[in-house]
């Protein structure tokens, strides 16, 4: 295993992993509740995280800045297909692909409401107003024991 990789990278595998020819594309959000949810995955499944970057508690849900800077020209529209010159190992695609498979024919808009209700994007808001602005970090031990908490049991079920 590689791990980790860049954000971005990670990016621009869900970018190109839509399907187009069934009509479907891929905004900014949904990008950034999907990198959320893999990097939650990742650490669930490989006990690895997938990228370095900081995961922030901005008001629309869990953020990569970095992925939100080299993306953020696209707006709210659908982000064309993208270049990407990483190869993955095997045990990041299959993660890559659940996370798609799990997350992926949900909404931008309901996926947000998701992450919302997720315990470590709330305690890194702490007492913030909905909109309000943040850029306090969503840690990734709290996202590892929150989806452990949430999953592990039934992971542990489903492998023996």
């Amino acid at each position: 295993m590689k791990m980790p990789y860049s954000s971005l990278d990670i990016a621009k595998w869900f970018i190109n992993a839509i399907d187009r020819e069934s009509g479907e594309s891929i905004s900014h959000l949904k990008i950034q509740k999907l990198l959320y949810y893999a990097a939650a995955w990742s650490r669930l499944l490989t006990g690895k995280d997938l990228f370095n970057e900081r995961i922030e508690a901005w008001a629309h849900g869990p953020v990569v800045p970095e992925v939100f800077k080299a993306l953020k020209q696209y707006g709210w529209e659908a982000i064309p297909p993208q270049a990407l010159e990483t190869e993955f190992d095997e045990d990041t695609t299959a993660v890559l692909k659940q996370v798609l498979d799990v997350y992926g024919e949900f909404s931008a808009k309901t996926l947000e409401r998701m992450t919302h209700a997720d315990r470590p994007w709330i305690e890194a808001r702490g007492d913030l107003a909905p909109e309000a602005r943040c850029e306090n970090e969503i840690d990734k031990d709290s996202i590892a024991e929150f989806f452990t908490e949430k999953f592990g049991e039934y992971l542990s079920e489903s492998l023996t």
